[in-house]
């Protein structure tokens, strides 16, 4: 599943009601209250921006945000009580983007998540190029080696949700769910659909550069390789 924010705090009644405050205004929003459960969560599920605590009561937001930065490039917002310089200078330095001191209210904390959103999450993949593809996601056109490809509508879609979720292994499940809108299409329709969008893209359908399997897990689009 594709969210817009995840929200990582052990504190969980205000986890929660802050997840409900921006679902209600269009921001989706899940939440989760532990870097064990933080790990669980992006196994199944992408978001555009983390709302991420310092204090948490299996570890260290800090430790957490290493670990993050290992696997994405989304935005992080730090939020905490802590009033120290040397905390926000910390959470700078190790690849957070801002941080936000607590009490903030609701309404202040969803017009900060807005506006990152807006520049850096919503539509930052809305198109792909590389010495091979040329990939206009509004449009919905693409191009290998400089010539137009034809795909139909799904393998456009399917195609373009990939590019979107860059960089991260999406399983079939999210696919089922966001590209056909059904949870019951069977694994051998996705591997058709698969294979052609491969036989399009790629010098070699059966080298894949661009859309990798990850066996027992699903599909990551990685980048064609210079």
């Amino acid at each position: 599943m594709r969210y817009n924010c995840l929200i990582i705090d052990d504190e969980k009644l205000l986890a929660d009601s802050t997840a409900e405050y921006f679902n209600l205004f269009g921001v989706k929003t899940a939440a989760v209250y532990s870097a064990e459960e933080s790990q669980s969560f992006f196994e199944g599920n992408t978001a555009e921006l983390v709302l991420l605590d310092i204090n948490l009561g299996d570890g260290s937001g800090f430790a957490l945000c290493r670990k993050l930065r290992e696997q994405t490039d989304i935005p992080i917002l730090f939020i905490s009580a802590r009033t120290s310089d040397d905390d926000k200078i910390a959470a700078l330095k190790i690849g957070g983007d801002d941080y936000i001191q607590k009490p903030c209210s609701l309404g202040v904390l969803l017009a900060k998540v807005q506006a990152v959103l807006k520049r850096y999450g919503r539509g930052r993949e809305e198109s792909y190029l590389d010495h091979r593809l040329n990939i206009d996601i509004p449009k919905q056109s693409l191009s290998v080696d400089g010539s137009p490809v034809k795909l139909t509508a799904l393998e456009f879609k399917l195609l373009a949700y990939l590019v979107q979720n860059r960089g991260k292994v999406v399983s079939k499940q999210e696919l089922f769910e966001n590209v056909w809108a059904d949870k019951f299409t069977g694994d051998g329709t996705l591997n058709v659909h698969i294979r052609r969008v491969r036989e399009a893209i790629e010098a070699n359908p059966n080298q894949p550069e661009y859309i990798v399997t990850f066996w027992g897990k699903g599909y990551k689009f990685e980048g064609g390789r210079e």
